[in-house]
């Protein structure tokens, strides 16, 4: 208790040790007490002077009895809330201590993810011409190092497809060393115009032929593919026919059998509802169904509210169509694996280069991977099913990349790494003096694949 309130203290009898502790007993009237309170309010520093001009004092002073603050149905008396009041001057500024009034609230919407174009950045668009129409290609790095290939599955283009894995830290990193086109499938692009109704779409042999008009027109001797869903159809059916042009494929979620009964009536109903009504709500739920599989909304409802509203409000309906009705009227793919081991490697059955087949474990198209992995050669594909995701480029991109990285350091490529996690002291500065070290192992650049051809054992 600050000094100068002439009070004094006595301890309280043992019946009442649940009650204060201690009990004030004044030597003089309570008017002469408040008398002294507010004597010492108006001789202090003007420093506290805000709090004594307040509009709505807390105590009365010309009340003649003890005034009163009911809070919480409970009476405080005057002289503990004078005590508080001088305790709260010497220890808080005065300017805390003014009144405030809230007189407008605004609410504001947060800022959404985005899945536009706009947000990759360093990406050259061209158009490539055909002999079924038109390409949209994206660019993305230095041209003249080794080119990765992307093309996009249904509902998607390649900024919607691939935007978060390409911007993903460490993907960048990776980037550094190569070049990626981005392939869209005709009319999907951003902002397409409607195709005409005459307009005949490619079936998905022929789009993958118009592959190799891209090639040719950015001087592409062979590309690493990267497709997921229809997409990777397209790219291995592309391999299937130029093997010599693809080096590596990397597939997610792809399948290699013709459309079965259910998923072709599914499919002929949405298109048949993108062409006459829009994206329905029926439609819209099959294609959420499509890339996340079931309960994603429990896993991520953020990342499934921006595909929902991708989906109804930036996707051109009659050309989904188009794309969808071309998907489904698929063929099989028709590769085998050899069970022969001697004549394995000279067998144009199955696809003959590195392949690494990629699922997520709540995707619905587990089960035709397990069956494209039955179907491919043992020696130099590999099934990867990746847990708690359905999209496994938005929902587990860490893992992706690196499954990428080391798969292209297997292909024999030298791709620059990061600096190790966990390094003591006595490391790092050993690494600051040793500047060949340090390129060598930080700074690696990739010139050209020093396996030029397959060594056959």
């Amino acid at each position: 208790m600050p000094p100068g309130y002439n009070l004094a203290y006595h301890s309280l009898p043992d019946n009442n040790v649940y009650k204060s502790t201690t009990i004030p007993e004044a030597k003089s009237s309570i008017l002469e007490y408040f008398k002294k309170v507010f004597n010492n309010a108006n001789t202090s520093s003007s420093h506290f002077a805000p709090l004594a001009r307040r509009s709505e004092p807390l105590i009365n002073p010309a009340a003649n009895t003890i005034a009163t603050i009911v809070t919480n149905d409970r009476k405080m008396p005057s002289s503990t809330v004078s005590e508080e009041i001088r305790l709260l001057r010497r220890g808080m500024p005065a300017d805390m201590l003014d009144d405030i009034e809230l007189r407008t609230v605004q609410f504001q919407t947060p800022c959404t993810r985005s899945l536009n174009r706009a947000d990759l950045e360093g990406v050259e668009e061209a158009i490539v011409e055909t002999d079924r129409g038109t390409l949209l290609v994206a660019i993305q790095g230095d041209r003249r190092k080794p080119a990765i290939l992307t093309y996009h599955d249904i509902g998607l283009n390649y900024a919607s497809n691939f935007q978060a894995f390409f911007n993903y830290s460490e993907m960048r990193v990776l980037l550094d060393n190569f070049s990626v086109f981005h392939v869209n499938a005709p009319g999907q692009e951003e902002g397409a115009a409607t195709l005409p109704e005459n307009y005949i779409y490619p079936t998905m042999d022929e789009l993958a032929n118009q592959l190799n008009f891209v090639l040719s027109y950015f001087g592409l001797e062979s590309v690493i593919g990267l497709g997921v869903g229809a997409g990777g159809n397209i790219l291995a059916r592309f391999a299937f026919a130029q093997p010599e042009k693809v080096e590596a494929l990397i597939l997610i979620n792809v399948v290699s059998t013709a459309a079965g009964w259910i998923e072709w009536g599914y499919q002929k109903l949405n298109a048949r509802y993108l062409k006459s009504k829009g994206m329905t709500q029926g439609v819209l739920d099959y294609l959420m169904w499509h890339h996340f599989g079931r309960g994603t909304e429990q896993r991520n409802y953020d990342l499934v509210q921006v595909y929902r509203n991708y989906f109804e409000k930036c996707v051109n309906p009659v050309n989904l169509a188009l794309f969808i009705d071309s998907y489904v009227r698929r063929s099989d793919l028709n590769i085998t694996r050899d069970m022969d081991t001697t004549r394995r490697r000279d067998s144009n059955a199955t696809l003959a280069m590195p392949i690494m087949n990629i699922t997520g474990a709540y995707s619905p198209h587990v089960d035709d991977t397990v069956t494209l992995n039955g179907r491919l050669d043992p020696t130099n594909s590999s099934w990867m099913k990746i847990s708690d995701c359905g999209m496994v480029l938005e929902e587990q991109p860490h893992k992706v990349c690196e499954a990428l990285r080391l798969f292209l350091q297997g292909l024999g490529y030298a791709v620059k790494v990061g600096r190790p996690k966990f390094m003591s002291a006595s490391s790092l500065e050993a690494f600051s003096y040793q500047d060949d070290i340090k390129n060598a192992m930080w700074m690696l650049r990739i010139t050209e694949n020093p396996i030029s051809k397959i060594v056959t054992c």
